[in-house]
């Protein structure tokens, strides 16, 4: 994948999330490569456009997880899961709320 695909790629999982979150009223900041997401109790969820690795990270409390394009979706390097059932995941343990991405 060259780069100019995966910075579209990675816009595409931007915006996705901004508009779900917008949605949830959940705080977050946002420049394009990097967003954080902020909760209550002050934890945060980071999302990261990795792109020498053509990969997108999050980082919580619960750990780092790296995502590269494969077959049509975002796939864990480690355990095969998809970054948007993540992220669901890590939202509403910080948020208490199920936020659909």
């Amino acid at each position: 994948m060259t780069e100019s695909e995966f910075n579209q790629l990675a816009d595409a999982v931007f915006e996705r999330i901004e508009r779900a979150l917008d949605s949830g009223d959940i705080d977050y900041d946002s420049n394009g490569s990097i967003m954080e997401i902020e909760f209550d109790d002050g934890s945060k969820v980071i999302v990261n456009r990795h792109t020498p690795n053509r990969e997108i990270w999050l980082a919580a409390k619960s750990g780092g997880f790296h995502f590269a394009w494969h077959d049509g979706q975002w796939t864990s390097q480690r355990d095969s899961g998809e970054l948007f059932a993540k992220l669901g995941e890590l939202v509403q343990t910080g948020a208490g709320v199920a936020v659909r991405f």
